[in-house]
């Protein structure tokens, strides 16, 4: 039987500095789509010089945006990327290899992530997320951030492992986290959590003992020990936000926890 062919989703957003290293790791795909939500940079010229489809579309949210580029795909077999990951040639091989006789709805690859300047501890926890489904049988979440591929089917875990570069800098995670626990935010805040003040209090430093040392980052010198301070803020954020929300009533002004970024996370 032929392999399934494989249509490669990623979505952007000024993302030249990345977009390269993504699409050249992912010419082994039979179609590529670029979906792009208004970049003033380089990317869209980029990413038509390595052949990807490229369309533009106004932001609508993360979840939105991804399942909007999903729909633009060729095939039924899908591989979604952001545009600062990378599909390294052993990752990319099993990938090909599975999709001979693909055996379930969806597959989790797990992902190596780049911390400030080095990779993560080899001994260090992956992250780990449904990448590679049958886009007749999935969706996307529909989360403001932290959003994921909701698969109808059995989904088994791919031994396949994708670099992810994210931020390069420590500015870059803290304004990521101001970002996303806004719009943690956004997504919770008719449901506030009981014991507001409790979890605000004592849940950040459960936050950095779980980064630290239960998903092994302390192996990780003191790009890991930053990491995870950045990760406690981040818990920090999220409850801190929601308890101002709280005691404004739901208003912000037009600001904060429910205004809404574009872009690729």
């Amino acid at each position: 039987m032929p392999c399934e062919p494989l249509s490669v989703v990623v979505t952007t957003f000024d993302n030249e500095a990345t977009i390269a290293a993504c699409l050249a790791s992912v010419a082994f795909a039979d179609d590529v789509v670029v979906l792009d939500s208004g970049s003033t940079d380089g990317t869209r010229e980029i990413a038509a010089r390595y052949g990807a489809r490229v369309h533009v579309q106004p932001f609508a949210g993360y979840s939105a945006q991804k399942q909007a580029a999903i729909d633009l795909a060729l095939h039924r077999w899908v591989l979604l990327l952001d545009s600062d990951e990378a599909v390294p040639a052993v990752a990319a091989e099993r990938i090909r290899a599975v999709l001979d006789a693909p055996d379930a709805a969806g597959y989790v690859l797990l992902r190596r992530e780049w911390v400030f300047w080095r990779w993560q501890p080899d001994r260090a926890r992956l992250n780990h997320y449904v990448r590679l489904f049958d886009r007749t049988r999935a969706r996307m979440s529909g989360h403001e951030v932290h959003e994921s591929v909701i698969v109808d089917g059995p989904v088994h875990r791919l031994d396949a492992i994708i670099d992810h570069y994210g931020e390069r800098d420590i500015e870059g995670r803290v304004d990521k986290a101001n970002r996303y626990s806004s719009l943690q935010v956004r997504d919770r805040h008719r449901r506030t959590p009981r014991f507001l003040r409790l979890r605000m209090v004592f849940y950040p430093t459960v936050a950095f003992a779980r980064y630290y040392l239960w998903r092994g980052h302390w192996r990780g010198g003191w790009a890991g020990f930053v990491a995870a301070r950045v990760h406690a803020f981040y818990a920090f954020l999220k409850y801190a936000k929601l308890y101002e929300l709280r005691r404004s009533g739901g208003q912000r002004d037009g600001r904060g926890p429910l205004e809404t970024e574009r872009g690729d996370d």
